[in-house]
């Protein structure tokens, strides 16, 4: 059926990767039999590409089974991300984000001064001083308080960022969110006895031409150990109800934060100045981010090349063992071939879309700016599997010289890796079926197989004729026509009882 659809023209890789995953989604509590679908039709792909380059083998999502086996890697690697890798990921995203929160952001661009990424760096970085605010949280409605919570924040953050840091501050202290959502909540500063709503814009704002700047805690003269209040717009009808200046659609060019606008418009008129500038004096500014953060990141890095008790995860050693062995049948003698085909099935494939994406591992929210840093991470770790030497010059990227004198050492790592993998003695077929039984096990009833089953059947019926022919070719047993045949009476019969 594969092989039909994918010869048809009209079928385009945004089908073929859908194909992929509703077959995941309707073969996932039968793992071993989605997994010698896998085998065959990666075979194939082997096969054809024999006579091409075949060192960009599964390099590229170009066919079904090159998202097939991404589905299930992340599948059968999921026990593996969760009791090994998945602590280092999130302490090392936390790390990041903290780091990032320790020196002014500019609330509109989200440019940096602490950040891994030169495109996010803030280049033109205010003076500042860190606080610490005593908050309290309004408790009904008659007045009453909380016990006030000790919260650190930057005298140069506007009052949204404050806001940001105090809920997210409660978050970590108690485990569970405040109970008003942040945006039905407002900050009040304690003055001479009173509270004075804190708001993004007022009259008091500064406006530089058409612009207007956002206004911080050292506008508002906030200082250290001072008190704050935590109230809800909904149940205290005096408070302000000005919502965020964000959700005016062309909050870019009206407000400003950090970076003053006509300086930014000089600096974009000038790219290559900007470059050089960023490189010789603010290279620094990245590696002190690099250095804050870099044992969460060697930690990680480790976790995921590291074998626990030298074996490594039942799913990669049957897979590279196939890689070695589908090599030996193609009479492939090049190592770096080999080396390069197991690094595009699994870091390039599966590694660094959890890298870049811990929002699909965990329940968190990843800005832009963390996608940046997390940009940066992601190609460090693709260095440590690359076979080239990087010569690094003055123009190189940043990102490149920030990790120049760890990757040699990684690079080392990773080839020992792939070596204990290959001495590793190979997984029998009765260990293959057993993992496979228990991982299908696991993840029993969390998709809905007769919701694919149902999608799975757009797909026969618009090319039902070119399957049809497909197996005549390939003269396969009439009982296997036939049951093609019922298949398509099954859901024309549901479709007459108004089945959707």
């Amino acid at each position: 059926m594969v092989n039909a659809l994918e010869e048809q023209k009209s079928f385009t890789i945004k089908d073929k990767c859908a194909l992929a995953s509703l077959l995941t989604v309707a073969l996932h509590s039968n793992l071993l039999y989605l997994t010698e679908v896998m085998v065959v039709l990666l075979k194939v792909l082997m096969q054809k590409n024999s006579n091409m380059q075949p060192k960009l083998l599964l390099r590229r999502t170009e066919s079904t089974v090159e998202k097939l086996l991404t589905n299930w890697m992340s599948i059968c690697l999921y026990g593996f991300v969760r009791e090994h890798v998945g602590q280092h990921l999130f302490l090392m995203v936390s790390a990041i984000s903290q780091q990032i929160c320790k020196g002014p952001v500019d609330c509109v661009t989200e440019k940096a001064l602490y950040t891994l990424s030169e495109d996010w760096l803030l280049w033109q970085a205010p003076d500042f001083s860190s606080l610490r605010l005593k908050v309290l949280f309004a408790v009904g409605t008659d007045g009453g308080v909380s016990e006030p919570l000790e919260v650190g924040v930057l005298s140069c953050d506007t009052v949204e960022q404050v806001k940001e840091k105090i809920l997210s501050t409660f978050k970590s202290k108690f485990g569970f969110p405040f109970s008003t959502s942040p945006r039905d909540a407002c900050i009040e500063y304690e003055k001479n006895g009173t509270f004075i709503p804190l708001e993004e814009v007022d009259a008091s704002s500064e406006v530089i031409g058409e612009v207007t700047m956002l206004n911080t805690l050292k506008h508002y003269k906030v200082g250290d150990g001072e008190t704050v209040k935590v109230v809800s717009k909904k149940g205290h009808p005096t408070v302000s109800p000005q919502g965020s200046v964000k959700d005016d659609e062309n909050f870019s060019g009206k407000y400003f934060h950090l970076i003053d606008p006509e300086v930014d418009e000089n600096q974009r008129k000038n790219p290559e100045r900007k470059k050089l500038k960023v490189k010789e004096v603010h290279l620094t500014k990245l590696l002190s981010t690099k250095v804050a953060v870099h044992s969460f990141v060697e930690n990680l890095f480790r976790a995921i090349w590291g074998l626990s008790d030298c074996k490594a995860p039942h799913a990669v050693k049957y897979f590279f063992d196939l890689l070695d062995n589908q090599a030996d049948n193609m009479k492939i003698s090049d190592p770096d071939v080999l080396h390069i085909w197991k690094t595009n099935s699994l870091p390039l494939r599966f590694w660094v879309n959890i890298l870049k994406n811990p929002q699909f591992v965990f329940d968190m929210e990843k800005s832009p700016h963390l996608d940046g840093c997390l940009s940066v991470i992601a190609q460090a770790f693709m260095d440590c599997f690359s076979l080239s030497e990087t010569q690094l010059g003055k123009y190189a990227p940043t990102n490149k010289l920030l990790y120049a004198k760890e990757i040699p050492k990684f690079k080392q790592e990773v080839k020992a890796y792939y070596k204990q993998i290959k001495d590793q003695a190979s997984i029998t077929d009765s260990q293959l079926k057993e993992f496979l039984t228990i991982e299908s096990k696991h993840h029993e009833n969390e998709f809905n197989e007769a919701a694919a089953l149902r999608e799975l059947y757009k797909y026969i019926q618009r090319y039902y004729k070119q399957i049809k022919e497909k197996l005549e070719q390939n003269g396969v047993p009439v009982e296997l026509t036939e049951q093609l045949q019922h298949v398509k009476n099954s859901f024309d019969g549901q479709k007459s009882c108004s089945w959707d």
